[in-house]
């Protein structure tokens, strides 16, 4: 669940980004998340 907690906290302050600079951290969100549920099936 580290990963998942790491992903999401990547989004804390979004708000307080220009709504431009909120594509960045989606991307990486996506990828940590995509990389916690990846691991999932190593398990």
């Amino acid at each position: 669940m580290d990963g998942i907690d790491r992903a999401l906290a990547g989004l804390d302050g979004l708000d307080q980004l220009e709504v431009v600079d909120h594509v960045a951290r989606f991307d990486i969100a996506h990828a940590a998340l995509t990389d916690a549920l990846t691991s999932i099936d190593k398990v």
